[in-house]
């Protein structure tokens, strides 16, 4: 692999991009073929969110250069598949799921260059939540007993917690397009439509929180086992 081209995928350490930790390269969608360029998860969900404010009205894609896009993501992909042969058992596992996820995702940014939608916005985030969770579950593969059930819950709550907000931008993106013949009954609309998006979201992540904390009390016995669980009950409102 050409250390210019992409650096070289270690399972070892924090996945690159995929789980925010790092920068994550992806083909330039409107340049298939050319160097890497450097795409950080938590700026990409950034980019989301605002992109479901406004959608462009024309893609400047043309349909040769979308195909020469796919083309470079799996050229790409199949060099990352390649370098994963270095690494064993679990870490190999972690290097396929990585390299997996960050296909994924250059795919969906090809989608949404290509032709942008409100629902390639959505996909999008989708795509990021689920390279996100592929890594983390391998990762937890490393861990056991209690340590590595908590892992599995918190990669899970993560989960839902992007999975939350996508459905929520883009339900709210939704009620603002529904909204825009201007009347005070279609904007009333809009805006409950909005808050309820906000709150089913919130209840998503806050029961995925629980989920983890419930999780960490097993870690402990008797008195203490049954004051954790409280303490997460109150704190979660469960």
């Amino acid at each position: 692999m050409q250390p210019d081209a992409m650096e070289r995928i270690d399972p070892r350490k924090p996945s690159p991009g995929i789980t925010g930790r790092g920068p994550l390269r992806v083909p330039h969608p409107t340049q298939p073929g050319t160097t890497m360029h450097k795409i950080h998860t938590a700026a990409l969900c950034a980019a989301i969110s605002l992109a479901f404010c406004t959608v462009a009205a024309a893609a400047d894609m043309s349909k040769d250069q979308y195909k020469s896009g796919i083309d470079t993501i799996n050229a790409q992909y199949k060099q990352d598949r390649a370098a994963c042969k270095s690494f064993a058992a679990n870490a190999k596992d972690i290097c396929v799921a990585q390299a997996k996820g960050k296909q994924s995702v250059a795919k969906a940014q090809l989608e949404d260059s290509y032709k942008p939608t409100l629902k390639t916005r959505y996909d999008m985030a989708m795509a990021v939540a689920r390279a996100d969770y592929a890594v983390a579950i391998e990762r937890c593969d490393d861990k056991a007993g209690n340590e590595k059930d908590v892992c599995v819950k918190q990669a899970k709550a993560s989960q839902v917690a992007a999975r939350a907000d996508a459905s929520a931008q883009l339900k709210t993106a939704n009620a603002n397009q529904d909204a825009r013949d201007t009347s005070s009954a279609a904007r009333n609309k809009a805006g409950q439509k909005t808050n309820a998006a906000n709150q089913d979201a919130a209840a998503a992540k806050r029961d995925a929180d629980y989920a983890v904390a419930k999780e960490k009390c097993d870690a402990f016995a008797g008195d203490a086992k049954d004051n954790c669980l409280k303490e997460a009950k109150g704190r979660f409102g469960n």
